[in-house]
Parts: C-alpha cells; sequence; structure tokens
C-alpha cells in the first residue's frame, strides 16, 4: 500500500559544473514537503567531480 502525504523524492544537480563544461553530472536525491516548500529546493553539496563543495538545484 503506498504512503499517503505531501512528501515527494526530488534530484537535485550541480550547476557549476553544467558550466564549466566538466564531465560526468553531480546529482543527489532527497525528499521534500510540497505543501510546506512548493519552490524549487537549493542546497550546498560535495561536487565530487570538481572536488569542492557547489550550489545543487532541483530539476524536474
Amino acid at each position: 500500500m503506498a504512503k499517503k502525504g505531501n512528501r515527494v523524492q526530488v534530484i537535485l544537480e550541480c550547476t557549476e559544473q553544467r558550466e564549466s563544461g566538466v564531465p560526468g553530472m553531480s546529482r543527489y536525491i532527497t525528499t521534500k514537503n510540497k505543501k510546506n516548500t512548493p519552490d524549487r529546493l537549493e542546497r550546498r553539496k560535495y561536487n565530487p567531480f570538481l572536488k569542492r563543495v557547489t550550489v545543487h538545484r532541483e530539476i524536474k
């Protein structure tokens, strides 16, 4: 039986890596509450390809 609620899984993708042209893509999966946070998430996470902490934004 499926869970009920407003929590959904979202994918966070690095924004700096896309602009720099470095091969590979840093992505993280997390959950958020759609009711409390209707806009897109933005978190600072570690990017192993760039070897530093960068801004990751939610993708559709």
